[in-house]
């Protein structure tokens, strides 16, 4: 009796023995799971933050980095929600710090705007005053730098939501072409179209102005300095086209990808995108065709090998004005007195007074596109700069007009008179 009760403990405690190790198998099997899994969380939870946080926050900085993905998803639970709260907190964060950056740079270009006008007030002033050939032609030339400067100033006071200047009255095309040449550095470079009746609207003379001028302004800095850019028009069916023709080397296809998403007005959002140096001309040219109305594009290849440019205005920009015709009386210049054909300048065909002299045009009536003087450009030997026989025949003709103010008439004898 006592060996059966004997075997009966004996097979108690091993049946209790084999089940506790089953049992510390089972725990030890759990602990062992669950430390793997506590392992691949965390190295989850490091690839997020290690990897794939800084990849999004480089992609959020307009950069083209591919964020990855996770490596066990069954261990990237949450991990949408961080990076959903992590991307709302960045752009929160770059809309703020855009939105006080475009503050403190149309603050800045106001100010550089305001200090360009009084610096053209006086360079205007002293034009007047001076006759001498040498003083007028360096005052032709600060003057022509001081209007690129007030451009770049504007443009960028334009990408930080400004508008483009005053309102000015309706300008022919031509006279359009011929501000926005004015405004370049390479304006000799320029042939600009012949006199046309087709207007643009006040409102938006100055920033058609301002985009053709960006147009200008890099066809011929992307092409060789001995070519020239050519302007024409061309009649659509409802509305106008300027074309801008230019023998540079062309665009690249990631070029042409980002001209036209920038011209679209919806590629300059972030001024931070623009590069370093920031490439602001075709984010202006956006953002001024987006707000008026009219279209530019830079996907047509020129015909002399280049870019062409193509900006159409509709109907609803354009209106009519008279051609300018010249007086019966009117009087050529000599040759060595003529401007270049290329030349912006207002007066290189300048309206005569009735006794034949040329009528000078220093600031341009309101509400009209002038054209400021230009700087010095090489000349064939054994001439002067183009500015400076500008220069001498503006001063020639204020020595004129100054010594006839002075001479007092003869008085006319009694009986003698005229009616």
């Amino acid at each position: 009796m006592a060996f059966w009760f004997a075997l009966a403990v004996a097979l108690v405690a091993v049946f209790l023995l084999v089940r506790q190790r089953q049992a510390a198998r089972a725990l030890r099997a759990r602990a062992e799971a669950a430390e793997h899994w506590a392992r691949v969380r965390a190295e989850e939870d490091r690839h997020l933050v290690e990897a794939r946080l800084p990849a999004l926050a480089e992609s959020l900085g307009h950069r083209p980095v591919e964020v990855p993905g996770p490596r066990r998803p069954e261990a990237a639970e949450g991990h949408d929600r961080v990076l959903a709260l992590f991307t709302d907190s960045v752009g929160q964060a770059s809309a703020r710090g855009e939105q006080s950056a475009r503050a403190t740079l149309k603050s800045m270009m106001r100010a550089v705007q305001s200090l360009a006008n009084e610096q053209q007030v006086a360079i205007s002033t002293m034009q007047d005053r001076h006759d001498d050939p040498d003083v007028l032609a360096g005052l032709m030339r600060i003057d022509h730098m001081n209007s690129q400067l007030n451009r770049r100033a504007q443009a960028t006071a334009v990408l930080c939501g400004s508008w483009p200047g005053q309102q000015r009255s309706a300008s022919s095309l031509t006279d359009v072409v011929r501000g926005a040449t004015s405004r370049i550095r390479d304006y000799l470079r320029i042939n600009v179209p012949a006199e046309s009746d087709v207007a643009v609207v006040s409102r938006a003379v100055e920033p058609v102005v301002l985009a053709v001028a960006e147009l200008l302004d890099n066809g011929a800095r992307h092409s060789p300095p001995n070519t020239s850019v050519e302007v024409n028009f061309q009649q659509a069916h409802n509305g106008m086209v300027v074309m801008i023709d230019d023998g540079g080397v062309g665009m690249t296809v990631e070029e042409l990808r980002r001209a036209a998403r920038l011209l679209t007005g919806d590629g300059a959002n972030d001024i931070n995108r623009l590069g370093d140096p920031p490439q602001v001309g075709f984010a202006v040219i956006g953002v001024l065709a987006k707000r008026y109305g009219f279209r530019v594009s830079v996907d047509t290849r020129s015909p002399y090998g280049g870019v062409r440019a193509v900006v159409f205005l509709p109907t609803e920009l354009l209106t009519r004005v008279s051609k300018p015709a010249m007086p019966d009386n009117a009087v050529a210049l000599p040759p060595e007195q003529r401007t270049p054909p290329a030349a912006p300048v207002d007066d290189a065909e300048p309206e005569r007074t009735p006794g034949g002299l040329p009528r000078r045009r220093r600031v341009s009536a309101p509400g009209q596109v002038a054209a400021p003087s230009a700087p010095p450009v090489s000349s064939p030997a054994g001439q002067p700069p183009a500015d400076q026989r500008i220069a001498t025949g503006l001063a020639a003709w204020k020595r004129g007009t100054d010594s006839g103010r002075a001479t007092t008439p003869p008085p006319v004898a009694e009986g003698n008179s005229q009616a």
